[in-house]
């Protein structure tokens, strides 16, 4: 039998069908913009089902309260609005009364890490008001809602979202859907977000789990290590108070980095109202108070705190908390 050659009609309308078929074929679903793309890349680098991953974020809200939430923040204000949120007699002695109640465990992480513990509790007082006040969004639907609906900085809530579903179980205080925290994501009695429980908490009581919910060792511990590793100066000054005189210069500063020795700041009209240290690096922030403005050196322990927070406002109230903490704690202690 003489076998014809394949007629190219045949072969035609095959590669139609397989391109109608491909056409035909439905996308898969996402209940979020950009979920697809999110659990392949978490899926991809930890090697965890798509399905849960999928099945999780199909489970988390879009919450307009937070997107109301970040387009107002405390820091916005001036600093004689700020000052009082955190500056008051009800939180310094509570802080006090913390303080004490923990001394023994502050000050051996103290030691160990070479943070004054003061700062340690001013941290936790001014995040969550010593632990009562740590969040009351679900995690999960704060960095979906950032990460995946706020355009402004979606690029870092997505990543930390990301993290949030790479961390290892032994990580977290309790499953990913079940973890509450605040508007932004942050989580736990220092308020960690999900990059820095990855990079800096710590498992300080052992127990094989980071536990920043429930474990003060690891809580009180996770603060110090992140101070240290964002180059904190064990002993060092935070903050003092300057008094510029009739012809002091403006000084113009982009953030709270110490940018110039003390000297050169007292040269530019700055003298600073106790002993401090001429060759200091330090900067120079101006805060507009209550009864005008405030100007105040900087040094490189303040920076620190603005690695929590960017904020000088927030740097500010940490140490003037942590100030009155310790002063607080003194005064209780002479009169035991």
């Amino acid at each position: 039998m003489t076998v014809l050659p394949a007629s190219p009609l045949p072969r035609f309308l095959v590669a139609c069908g397989v391109l109608l078929g491909l056409c035909s074929t439905p996308l898969a679903a996402q209940t979020h913009p950009g979920q697809a793309a999110l659990v392949r890349e978490v899926a991809r680098d930890t090697g965890k089902s798509p399905a849960a991953l999928n099945a999780l974020l199909d489970g988390a809200t879009r919450q307009q309260s937070i997107l109301d939430a970040i387009s107002r923040p405390a820091e916005a204000k001036p600093w004689r609005d700020y000052r009082p949120i955190f500056m008051t007699g009800r939180r310094i002695d509570d802080g006090v009364a913390f303080y004490r109640e923990h001394r023994a465990l502050l000050e051996q992480i103290g030691r160990q890490y070479g943070v004054a513990p003061e700062y340690i509790v001013a941290i936790i007082g001014v995040e969550t008001n010593y632990g009562r006040l740590s969040g009351k969004y679900k995690v999960l639907d704060a960095l979906v809602t950032l990460g995946l609906y706020y355009p402004p900085r979606a690029p870092f809530f997505r990543e930390q979202l990301k993290v949030l579903l790479e961390l290892p179980p032994n990580h977290l205080a309790g499953p990913v859907d079940t973890l509450l925290g605040s508007y932004a994501g942050a989580q736990g009695w220092g308020q960690f977000m999900p990059s820095s429980i990855r990079d800096f908490a710590v498992d300080q009581d052992h127990d094989g789990r980071i536990d920043l919910r429930d474990s003060l060792p690891d809580i009180f511990a996770s603060v110090a290590n992140y101070f240290v590793q964002h180059g904190w100066v064990s002993g060092g000054p935070v903050a003092m108070r300057a008094q510029p005189d009739a012809s002091a210069r403006p000084v113009e500063v982009k953030d709270s980095k110490p940018q110039w020795p003390l000297e050169q700041l007292e040269a530019w009209g700055y003298a600073p109202l106790a002993p401090a240290n001429p060759g200091e690096p330090s900067s120079l922030q101006t805060l507009q108070g209550a009864n005008g403005p405030e100007y105040w050196f900087t040094f490189q322990n303040f920076y620190v705190i603005t690695t929590y927070n960017r904020s000088p406002l927030y740097a500010m109230a940490v140490h003037q908390l942590a100030q009155a903490i310790a002063d607080g704690v003194k005064q209780a202690d002479r009169a035991r």
